[in-house]
């Protein structure tokens, strides 16, 4: 099974309609050339911002099963692991499992971790799971893509300016994450959002315009992005931060949009503010205009 394609296993999220968790991540790397195979940890009708959500979740014991299909099989070499969203302490603790079988077969598996837990403030996954991430979980990730909020967590640092953003970084580093990139923080303006990567000594920052909607989805699909740019330019970790913000934006810039044409005032439901990416597919291949990262001397 090894080749010179590119393989990844997704274990995240799936929802029948719209995209959150594998169904925002699978299309993207597909589209840049790797082959994806997904475990879906749940299987929702729709994401949690709508009304009504029904559907199931996958067991332990059936995660085991299909990933001793895999091995039994000889067919779990894999490049890269990404997972996402982890519903219970016990889900999480048998991801760090099968991130050590993998490596078992490929020494060199790239585990990128997006560490889910919440946003804005608040937790929207059970309090065990931090100390589980914190002290098991990061530890085996390459490539770990937290939010603002999420960092805080993760190392107890309380980021109210850059320094404290690198400061939270530096823990994250010294836990063994080779690079860190936070996805999105509030140390901009009202009209701009700060993501911050850094990489062997390399630090960059890129002020990303807000669009001022609700989306669900853009984390997973800012995972499976900076997984591939990463990759395709040789670990650039300038360009794939660029290419990445530069994706991200045109999508969601292109799905406000249309929402916004289809209901001119008022909230926008759910269901006009799912992540056009099928639409996107060129932009995904060939990211337009690229919003400039800038180095960050850590001495500064």
């Amino acid at each position: 099974m090894n080749d010179d394609t590119p393989r990844v296993l997704s274990i995240q999220s799936h929802v029948v309609h719209g995209h959150a968790g594998n169904k925002s991540a699978v299309f993207p790397l597909q589209v840049l050339g790797f082959e994806v195979d997904s475990i879906n940890t749940v299987q929702f009708s729709t994401h949690t911002a709508y009304k009504h959500v029904k559907g199931t979740v996958l067991k332990n014991e059936e995660m085991e099963d299909l990933i001793q299909g895999l091995v039994l099989n000889n067919v779990h070499f894999y490049t890269h692991l990404v997972t996402g969203y982890s519903r219970s302490p016990e889900s999480l603790k048998q991801i760090a499992g099968i991130i050590k079988k993998l490596r078992q077969k490929n020494p060199n598996l790239i585990y990128v971790c997006d560490p889910v837990m919440g946003d804005n403030g608040k937790m929207y996954v059970p309090a065990d799971i931090l100390p589980v991430y914190r002290d098991v979980v990061v530890p085996l990730a390459d490539i770990l893509t937290p939010n603002q909020f999420e960092a805080e967590q993760l190392t107890g640092v309380k980021v109210n300016n850059l320094d404290d953003a690198l400061r939270a970084i530096q823990v994250l580093h010294d836990k063994g994450v080779k690079t860190v990139v936070l996805s999105s923080s509030d140390l901009g303006d009202e009209d701009t959002m700060i993501g911050i990567a850094s990489s062997h000594g390399s630090c960059y920052t890129i002020e990303i315009p807000k669009i001022k909607a609700s989306y669900v989805g853009t984390g997973d699909l800012f995972a499976a992005l900076f997984l591939a740019w990463f990759y395709k330019t040789d670990c650039d970790l300038k360009i794939s931060l660029e290419k990445t913000i530069a994706t991200l934006q045109a999508i969601v810039k292109d799905t406000f949009e249309k929402a916004r044409a289809k209901q001119p005032t008022g909230d926008i439901p759910p269901a006009l503010m799912e992540l056009r990416l099928v639409q996107n597919k060129t932009t995904i291949e060939n990211p337009g205009s690229l919003i400039k990262a800038v180095q960050f001397n850590r001495s500064q």
